[in-house]
């Protein structure tokens, strides 16, 4: 087992039954994984079983960015479900798809995306995220990530196309002024935008959490 904790994230496909094209949403979820600014997972994201994928990072930071990012990425047909999992990981063989792993990140992961689904059924439908920390559950930063989630998806939920460009620039690290220049708009345009529509809120919190984290 590693002996250092880190960051185990599973990632599955919300109602991929429904969809047109399930293969071409897998490979949606591919692309939007790699526009995820300069965050480098430590075992990049593989598909696994079904529609869900995993991904390992190694930081809390990397994996807030990392997610943002490519929720953000994906078309408005396609979305994500996301378990976060602090803790520690070992590999306890090999498969067709690369390393077998287990331990307390992918168990906490896997409690995670449980719970994502179960608020999801409940009051927060628009929530498509969560985290436990194998070593601090309930602990001060589980609660405060969880309660970003609750905002954060909550925004992300209602984001127009535009806006959904905008917020994916500025988690990239983009400047207003090249988004504006990409999207044909002023920069005061992109501004408006990020105060109107509730990004800038997603940005500020993601950079709120992550500050001493990386």
């Amino acid at each position: 087992m590693q002996s250092e904790p880190v960051i185990a994230v599973i990632v599955d496909l919300v109602d991929s039954r429904t969809l047109e094209d399930r293969s071409a949403a897998q490979h949606d979820v591919e692309r939007a994984f790699d526009s995820t600014a300069d965050v480098t997972a430590l075992d990049p994201l593989r598909a696994t079983v079904g529609d869900e994928f995993q991904v390992i990072y190694g930081t809390l930071t990397d994996a807030l960015v990392a997610t943002t990012a490519a929720t953000l990425a994906l078309p408005p047909t396609v979305q994500i479900r996301l378990g976060i999992g602090r803790g520690q990981v070992r590999t306890i063989g090999t498969g067709g798809a690369g390393p077998l792993q287990d331990g307390p990140g992918w168990w906490s992961a896997r409690d995670a995306i449980n719970e994502t689904h179960r608020r999801e059924d409940g009051r927060t439908a628009f929530l498509r995220s969560w985290y436990h920390d194998a070593d601090d559950r309930h602990g001060t930063t589980e609660r405060l990530v969880n309660a970003y989630f609750l905002g954060r998806d909550h925004v992300v939920s209602r984001l127009a196309p535009r806006a959904r460009r905008i917020a994916l620039g500025l988690v990239q690290g983009r400047t207003q002024a090249q988004i504006a220049a990409d999207e044909g708009i002023t920069p005061s345009a992109v501004s408006q935008s990020v105060q109107k529509s509730g990004v800038a809120a997603v940005v500020e919190g993601l950079r709120i959490l992550g500050d001493g984290g990386r």
